[in-house]
């Protein structure tokens, strides 16, 4: 849930999150906070939810490639960019 929370920025602030809000294609808003969250990892490290999802994706990954065989792939994405 998303609550109206009112921030001072000086000139410069405002103007980063502007041109970071304009270069990712998101509002200042959603600049501010993925800088907060980005820094509260940063400082504190990942919480332990978050930790646990990137673990089951991570093992949910190992499972879907069990048995690949990583160089015949890359062979065969090489074989296929010679024809573009």
């Amino acid at each position: 849930m998303i609550k109206r929370t009112t921030i001072l920025l000086d000139d410069d602030s405002r103007g980063a999150a502007r041109v970071l809000a304009s270069k990712l294609a998101v509002s200042p808003s959603e600049v501010v906070r993925r800088a907060l969250a980005h820094y509260r990892s940063h400082l504190l490290g990942s919480p332990a939810a978050a930790r646990r999802r990137r673990r089951a994706v991570l093992e949910r990954l190992f499972i879907l490639f069990d048995g690949n065989d990583a160089e015949a792939e890359i062979r065969r994405l090489k074989r296929e960019d010679l024809h573009w």
